[in-house]
């Protein structure tokens, strides 16, 4: 894909605009870990709310609800719309509590709630466990992503693509701590919401589709895998137990007590946890968590959903995509691809806002899961069993050197 100058200047500026104000925040975050870590426990709720929808906005979001679409219908959107039973109950039940703790991670609280060595096990377990492998698990997911996009809109090698972003957001992640991924995340989420929009917008203007009133006539004449319509917002459980088991029975006998996907299990643990412990105060905490669960299951979904529908009509087969990027590494092809294929009908200017948004959303991603996988290294590892006499500004440093190191 041919970016123009302005494309080019367009997506310089919107990571510029992201990133320049993060470099004001190290002095501050390097004051101590409450502020590396959790910001100094002043956040207002809209920010921690924000941040909250930024970071769950990754790179790879848009691909898989495509994926999910062109597979499913919008109905299969059930298999993660169907976690907002736990998420309210984050804000209902636990938020406030959360602020109340006063701890610094969510992994800290264990040796509250408990006692003994089996607590402290449990805490030193999870710290490694979360923090170093499964961390590095969820951003080479976010990764491969990334380089599936810059794959279709630049040719780029996968070593090229994780080499520009993996300096980005590390040196930014070490930099400026808690406090500069909030106001990253700010930014970034207007950015990408604007460019997700304007790609929705323009996926149902195209010919092929005919606006909103060709969408549907077109897509109500089709059959997807299995004899899906398309445009069902509701499973059909006639002949799909699994979806029914999915959407209804899972979450309320399984997923409340064992899953793990931030925002969506009762308690809200990991990077969600870090935001309400971060809060200014309760209120705070339970305003943040609101928002983010109306901003994740009912408003942000629908601009790629629409893309995922579009994409349907212009390329029926994984074959038309490979036929409209021949140079694209037949490994990387796939449903979940569809996305950054469409984007190659954006006109001049929004491309560029797009790729500007999509290396937001990765970085939104990538920089909460460094500062949050540190803290749990650092403040629930070595600081509670290697080195647990260390000055402020020491385990600041061995953030910053963790940071760096995943």
């Amino acid at each position: 894909m041919h970016l123009s100058t302005l494309d080019w200047v367009i997506a310089i500026l919107a990571v510029a605009v992201c990133f320049i104000p993060a470099l004001f925040m190290g002095k501050k975050s390097g004051q101590s870990t409450s502020e590396f870590f959790a910001s100094g426990r002043s956040v207002p709720w809209w920010l921690a709310g924000l941040s909250m929808v930024a970071t769950t906005f990754s790179s790879d979001t848009p691909n898989l609800v495509t994926d999910i679409v062109r597979r499913n219908g919008v109905a299969g959107n059930w298999v993660w719309w169907a976690f907002v039973l736990t998420g309210v109950a984050t804000v209902f039940f636990y938020a406030r509590l959360w602020r109340r703790s006063e701890v610094l991670t969510d992994l800290e609280f264990y040796e509250i709630r408990y006692s003994g060595n089996a607590a402290s096990a449990v805490r030193g377990f999870r710290a490694i466990y979360l923090g170093l492998f499964f961390n590095c698990m969820i951003m080479a997911s976010v990764n491969l992503a990334a380089c599936k996009i810059a794959s279709i809109l630049f040719g780029l090698e996968r070593w090229q693509t994780l080499l520009f972003v993996g300096l980005l957001n590390v040196a930014f992640a070490a930099h400026s701590g808690l406090w500069g991924v909030l106001v990253i995340d700010m930014i970034q989420f207007f950015i990408k919401m604007t460019a997700v929009i304007a790609a929705a917008y323009f996926a149902i203007k195209l010919p092929q589709v005919g606006g909103l009133d060709g969408l549907v006539t077109k897509l109500s004449a089709m059959k997807g895998p299995g004899g899906i319509n398309y445009l069902n917002v509701l499973p059909d459980f006639t002949n799909n137990w699994d979806m029914a088991v999915a959407v209804f029975i899972i979450p309320i006998a399984v997923q409340w007590w064992s899953v793990w996907y931030p925002g969506a299990e009762p308690g809200g643990g990991s990077y969600m946890a870090q935001r309400m412990l971060a809060s200014k105060s309760e209120k705070d905490a339970l305003g943040a968590v609101l928002f983010f669960n109306i901003a994740h299951y009912v408003l942000r979904p629908w601009p790629w959903i629409l893309v995922g529908l579009a994409s349907i009509l212009v390329y029926p087969q994984l074959s038309d995509i490979q036929a409209a990027f021949p140079n694209l590494d037949p490994h990387l092809l796939g449903h979940d691809i569809a996305y950054p294929a469409m984007l190659k009908f954006l006109p001049v200017g929004f491309v560029g806002l797009m790729v500007g948004g999509l290396v937001a959303a990765n970085s939104s991603t990538i920089l909460t899961h460094l500062n949050w996988g540190a803290s749990y290294l650092v403040h629930d590892f070595y600081r509670r069993f290697i080195n647990r006499d260390g000055e402020e500004r020491h385990y600041v440093f061995a953030g910053r050197i963790v940071t760096v190191m995943l």
